[in-house]
C-alpha cells in the first residue's frame, strides 16, 4: 500500500496534470517502429518517431547486431574503466571520430548521459554556462549538476548572447565560461547559428558545446550541424545520440583527444555504468557506414520533410520556423492540442501532442517527423487527415 504522505502528494498532482491537458498517455507499439506502426491493433501512419533514416528495423543493422552478440555476448559485463571495454567499443569510438571529423570520441549509454556527464566533468561552481533558453532538458540538468552559474540567453538571439558573454567575462567572477546550444532544436526544427556563435565565442574566450542529437544524420551530409557550417575544428564539444538517425541507442561526445581523455576519467556515467552492449555498438557502426555510402536516404528524408511542411502550410496550419524535416503544427491551447492529436489517431495518423514542460505553456503542438521511410502516398493521406481534423476542430 502506498505511503499516505506519498499518496497525498501524488493524487492531486496527477489530477491537476489531467485537468490542464498536460498528462501524457504512453502507448505501446506492437512491432517495429517504422513508417507505419500498430497500436492497440490499429495500423497507423507514424509521424512521432525520431527514426529519421529508418535504421531501427534495417536488416543490415540487425545482422551486425546478431553477429556481434554471438561473438562478444549480450552484455559487456563491466564498466568501461574496469574490463567492460571491448574491441567493438573502441571501433565504434574511432568510427564516430571519423564521422564527426574530430580527433577522438567517447560513447555513452544515452544522449542524456552525455550531457549529464560531459558538462559536469569540465564545468564547476567556479564557472558559468551560458545556455540557450530553449535547450533540451538534459542540457539543463547537466548544467545544474555541474554547479556552475547558469546564465540564460534568449533563443537564437546573437545580440543577447554577446551581451551575456560580455557581462560574464567582464565580471571577473568565473574561471571558465561555456556556451551550450542544441544544434537542431527538436520541437521547432530551427538550426543553431554556428558561425555567429563561433565568432562570439572566439571574441570572449568561451568554451563551445553543441548538442547535435537531431542534427547528426540529418545535416552536413550526415555528419551534423557543425559540419554543415564547415566548423568541425571550431566547436569544443560535439555531442550526439545513437538513437535517432543512427536508429539504435546511446550517445557520444566528439572532440579533441585531450578532451576525450579527460572525459574517460571524469565523466561519471561513463565511469559508473556498464558500457553499451556489443550488438548496439556493431549496429551503430553499420548505420554510420551506410549513411556515408548511401546519401539517398538523407535526400529522401529532406524531400519528405519539405513536402509535408508545404502541404500543412498551404492548408493554413502554423508550422513555425523549422529549417529541418522536423515539422511542428503549433496549436497553442494544451487541451485542444491533446484533442487534436487524439482525433488524428482515430483517423489513422499517429502524431503525438507536445505540451508543457517539453515546450512553454501556450505553445502546445503536434510534432510531425517524416522519415526517409515514408512514401508520398502516406504523406498525402496525412495531409488529407490534417485537413479534416483541422476543420472539424476549427484550427484552420
Amino acid at each position: 500500500m502506498t505511503n499516505k504522505v506519498l499518496n497525498d502528494f501524488l493524487e492531486p498532482q496527477l489530477q491537476a496534470l489531467r485537468d490542464q491537458g498536460l498528462y501524457n498517455t504512453i502507448d505501446t507499439v506492437e512491432g517495429p517502429n517504422g513508417a507505419k506502426i500498430k497500436v492497440n491493433g490499429a495500423e497507423l501512419i507514424n509521424l512521432s518517431s525520431n527514426n529519421y533514416l529508418g535504421f531501427s528495423n534495417d536488416d543490415r543493422l540487425k545482422k551486425k547486431c546478431i553477429e556481434a552478440t554471438e561473438q562478444y555476448g549480450v552484455g559487456a559485463g563491466a564498466v568501461r574503466t574496469i574490463n567492460g571495454t571491448m574491441a567493438i567499443h573502441n571501433e565504434l569510438e574511432t568510427r564516430l571520430a571519423e564521422f564527426k571529423h574530430t580527433e577522438a570520441a567517447i560513447a555513452f549509454q544515452s544522449g542524456f548521459n552525455c550531457n549529464m556527464g560531459a558538462i559536469s566533468a569540465v564545468m564547476t561552481k567556479k564557472d558559468a554556462i551560458i545556455s540557450d533558453e530553449l535547450n533540451h532538458a538534459s542540457i539543463i540538468d547537466g548544467c545544474r549538476l555541474s554547479g556552475a552559474k547558469v546564465l540564460r540567453a534568449k533563443h537564437q538571439d546573437m545580440d543577447d548572447l554577446r551581451r551575456v558573454a560580455k557581462e560574464a567575462t567582464e565580471s571577473g567572477l568565473y574561471e571558465k565560461i561555456m556556451y551550450i546550444t542544441d544544434g537542431v532544436f527538436s520541437m521547432d526544427g530551427d538550426v543553431a547559428k554556428i558561425p555567429e556563435i563561433v565568432a562570439i565565442a572566439e571574441e570572449f574566450g568561451l568554451i563551445t558545446y553543441v548538442d547535435d542529437a537531431h542534427g547528426s544524420g540529418v545535416m552536413g551530409k550526415g555528419a551534423g550541424t557543425v559540419k554543415h557550417f564547415g566548423m568541425s575544428d571550431k566547436i569544443d564539444f560535439q555531442m550526439g545520440t545513437l538513437s535517432k538517425a543512427i536508429g539504435v541507442v546511446g550517445g557520444y561526445v566528439a572532440g579533441s583527444q585531450q578532451l576525450i581523455d579527460w572525459l574517460k576519467v571524469r565523466a561519471r556515467p561513463f565511469l559508473f555504468s556498464t558500457s553499451l552492449t556489443p550488438g548496439t555498438a556493431a549496429a551503430c557502426i553499420e548505420a554510420i557506414d551506410i549513411m556515408e555510402s548511401d546519401p539517398e536516404r538523407m535526400e529522401k528524408l529532406w524531400e519528405n520533410g519539405t513536402y509535408l511542411k508545404a502541404g500543412l502550410a498551404k492548408l493554413g496550419f502554423d508550422i513555425g520556423h523549422s529549417e529541418t524535416p522536423i515539422t511542428p503544427c503549433i496549436i497553442g491551447d494544451e487541451n485542444l492540442t491533446q484533442q487534436f492529436s487524439r482525433r488524428l489517431l482515430e483517423e489513422g495518423v499517429y502524431a503525438k501532442s507536445i505540451v508543457f514542460p517539453t515546450v512553454p505553456k501556450g505553445t502546445g503542438r503536434v510534432r510531425n517527423m517524416p522519415t526517409a521511410a515514408h512514401t508520398r502516398e502516406m504523406l498525402d493521406e496525412v495531409l488529407a487527415t490534417y485537413e479534416k481534423v483541422g476543420k472539424e476542430l476549427k484550427v484552420i
